[in-house]
C-alpha cells in the first residue's frame, strides 16, 4: 500500500521526538556539557538570551562537522536534527554565537571540560601516565604580506636618527637661527627642535610682513628654508614614533603582522610554494594520550623549544600530566632537560637531543674532530685526541644566552710542548695559537640521561601514531587550518572548541568499533536506551560505568 505524503497537513511538534543513536558524538557532547554545571547567575549586562550549555553543545557539534563559519552554525541549528535535538530547537543567531566563541564564559567552560575529560579516561583506564607532547603551526586570520621585521624596523629606526642630524647640519648652513645643540643631538629632541622652528616661522612671518616692500627680503628667504626643513623634521619625528610603536608591538618577537598583531610569521609546511615562505601563524602545542588531546596551549614563539616550559607548568597546574613526558628532538635542549629534573622529579623525560641520532652513525664516530670520540682521563681531568695530543684542564667559564640562560663550561688546554720543550705541531692552529676546547659538562650528563632513558623505556615509539594523529585529523578530518578570530585570546578559546569536538568523535568512534566487533562475535549487547540524570552509560562492554 503506497503511503500517504501530504506536506500541507497538521501535525504536533514535538521537539523531544527524536532521539540520535546510544553512541552518537552529541550525547557526549551533552553529557560533558551537562557535567560542567556551570550556571552562573547573570548580574550585570543584558539578560542572556541562551543557555551558555546550549551554545558550547552547539558549537561543538558544529566543530566535530567540521563547520566553523558562525553563520554556517546558525543555518547548522536550524536544518540538522541532531544539533536541534541538542538544542531543543532554539535558533541563535550567528552574531549571539560569535559573540560566545570569544566570550570568558565559554574560556573557563572549556578548561573544565578538558580537566572533566581527563579524570573521566583516567578512572576508566583508557589513558596511561605518558604525556606525548608535539606541536603544529595554525594560520592566523591576518594578511600573509602584511608582515613587520624588528630587525628592520630597528634598521630604518637608526637611518631615520642619522636623516635627522643631517637635517639640522643643513639647518646651520642655511642660517636659520635657532638654539640647537648638535653634538648631543637625540631624536627623542625632536618636538623641542620643532617647536623652536615653529616659533621661528612665527617671527619671520611677523618681519615679512612689516618689510612687505622689500625685495628681494632676506626674511622670506630664510622662512622658505625653516618651512621646508620644518616639513622634513615633522616626517622624522611621525616615522620615529611609528618605528617604536612597531618595536613595542614586537616584544621579544622577530616580526608581527598589521593585521592580527599578536600572529607571528612563521614557516609552516602547508606552504603552496615550497619555498619556504612565512605566513601568519600561532604555535599550537598539545599533549595527548592515546589520541585523545588532555591539554593544549597556543605560543607565539615559532620555535618549539622555547613553549615546553610554560606549556609544562601550565599542565602541572591542571593537574593533566603524566610520569612519562615525550616530545620529539626539537624540545631537546639543556634549559627544558634541567625544568624537568628540577620542577618536575616525578616525571622521566623521554626526548631525544638533536643530534642523537647522528652520534650513532659512523660518520659521526670515526669524526676526529668530535671530542665524544677522545680518550678522557677522570682521574686526573684530560683528553687525549686521536694525534695524540693532550688537553688539559684550565679553568672555567660561562656563558648566558639571549635567553638569559647561565651555562657552565670547563676549558681544556693543549699541552704546546713535549718532553723535550719541543714544539707540538698538532697542538697549534694555522695561526699557530694555543688550541682548547670547551665540553659543558651539564650538558653531557642529561644526554647520557637521555640516551639511558630513552634505550630502557618502549614508550617514545608510540609518539608517532598517537600525536601526529590528532594533528591529521585536526586539519585533515575537521579542516581546521586557519583561525576566524583575531587575537591570541580569541585564537585560544577557537582552538579549544576544535581540540574538544576531535576527543568526542574519537571517543564516539572507538565505542562504535567495540559495538560492532561484538556484533561480529555474536554476543548478546545490552545498552541500556534510557541515561539517568547520573549521566553515565551501561553495557556490557565496559566493566564499569562509563560516565562523564
Amino acid at each position: 500500500m503506497e503511503s500517504h505524503y501530504n506536506i500541507d497537513q497538521l501535525s504536533l511538534n514535538i521537539p523531544t521526538a527524536y532521539e540520535p543513536e546510544l553512541n552518537h558524538p552529541a550525547r557526549y557532547i551533552n553529557q560533558l556539557v551537562e557535567s560542567l554545571a556551570s550556571r552562573k547567575p547573570n548580574i550585570m549586562g543584558r539578560p542572556r538570551e541562551y543557555d551558555p550549555r546550549m551554545l558550547l553543545k552547539l558549537i561543538l557539534l558544529a566543530y566535530s562537522y567540521g563547520i566553523v563559519s558562525c553563520r554556517k552554525i546558525e543555518r547548522f541549528a536550524r536544518e540538522n536534527i541532531v544539533a536541534m535535538w541538542l538544542t531543543q530547537e532554539h535558533r541563535p543567531t550567528y552574531r549571539t554565537i560569535a559573540r560566545f566563541v570569544i566570550s570568558q564564559d565559554l574560556e573557563e567552560m572549556i578548561q573544565s571540560s578538558f580537566k572533566e575529560f581527563h579524570d573521566y579516561l583516567k578512572a576508566q583506564g583508557m589513558i596511561d601516565e605518558a604525556s606525548f607532547i608535539d606541536g603544529t603551526k595554525i594560520l592566523a586570520n591576518a594578511n600573509k604580506y602584511s608582515f613587520v621585521w624588528k630587525k628592520r624596523t630597528i634598521k630604518y629606526s637608526e637611518l631615520n636618527g642619522e636623516k635627522a642630524r643631517k637635517l639640522l647640519q643643513e639647518i646651520k648652513q642655511a642660517e636659520v637661527k635657532i638654539n640647537v645643540e648638535e653634538d648631543n643631538f637625540d631624536i627623542d629632541q625632536l618636538d623641542t627642535i620643532i617647536a623652536l622652528l615653529e616659533q621661528r616661522i612665527e617671527e619671520l612671518n611677523q618681519r615679512v610682513s612689516e618689510t612687505a616692500k622689500v625685495s628681494p627680503n632676506p626674511a622670506k628667504q630664510e622662512r622658505r628654508h625653516a618651512k621646508k626643513y620644518l616639513h622634513a623634521l615633522d616626517h622624522c619625528r611621525q616615522k620615529n614614533l611609528e618605528y617604536r610603536t612597531q618595536i613595542q608591538i614586537a616584544g621579544s618577537r622577530n616580526s608581527y603582522s598589521k593585521t592580527d598583531h599578536e600572529a607571528t610569521f612563521m614557516r609552516v609546511k602547508e606552504d603552496p610554494m615550497r619555498n619556504g615562505q612565512t605566513k601568519p601563524a600561532y604555535n599550537l602545542q598539545i599533549m595527548t594520550s592515546s589520541q585523545y588531546v588532555l591539554g593544549y596551549n597556543l605560543m607565539q614563539n615559532p620555535t618549539d623549544t622555547r613553549t615546553l616550559i610554560p606549556f609544562l607548568n601550565n599542565l602541572a597546574q591542571n593537574e593533566v600530566l603524566g610520569r612519562e613526558i615525550v616530545a620529539d628532538a626539537g624540545y631537546g635542549s639543556e634549559r627544558n632537560y634541567k625544568y624537568i629534573e628540577d620542577e618536575l622529579p616525578d616525571c622521566t623525560a623521554l626526548i631525544p637531543y638533536n643530534t642523537m641520532i647522528k652520534e650513532n652513525s659512523r660518520k659521526w664516530r670515526s669524526d676526529d674532530r668530535k671530542v665524544m670520540n677522545w680518550e678522557y682521563h677522570a682521574a686526573d681531568d684530560y683528553y687525549v685526541n686521536p694525534q695524540g695530543v693532550r688537553f688539559n684542564f684550565k679553568r672555567y667559564a660561562y656563558r648566558n644566552d639571549k635567553y638569559k640562560f647561565h651555562r657552565d663550561f670547563k676549558v681544556y688546554q693543549a699541552e704546546k710542548y713535549d718532553e723535550n720543550h719541543r714544539i707540538i705541531p698538532q697542538a697549534l692552529t694555522s695561526r699557530g695559537n694555543t688550541k682548547y676546547i670547551m665540553v659543558n659538562p651539564q650538558w653531557e650528563y642529561f644526554k647520557s640521561k637521555a640516551r639511558e632513558s630513552l634505550s630502557n623505556s618502549d614508550t617514545y615509539s608510540r609518539r608517532k601514531y598517537d600525536v601526529e594523529t590528532v594533528f591529521g585529523n585536526l586539519k585533515a578530518y575537521l579542516g581546521f587550518k586557519r583561525f576566524t578570530v583575531r587575537g591570541l585570546e580569541k585564537a585560544k578559546r577557537q582552538i579549544g572548541i576544535a581540540l574538544m569536538a576531535l576527543n568526542m568523535k574519537k571517543i564516539a568512534g572507538r565505542l562504535s568499533i567495540f559495538i560492532n566487533n561484538s556484533k561480529k562475535i555474536k554476543e548478546p549487547l545490552r545498552i541500556s536506551n534510557e541515561i539517568p540524570n547520573g549521566s553515565f552509560i551501561k553495557s556490557d562492554l565496559c566493566h564499569s560505568p562509563v560516565y562523564f
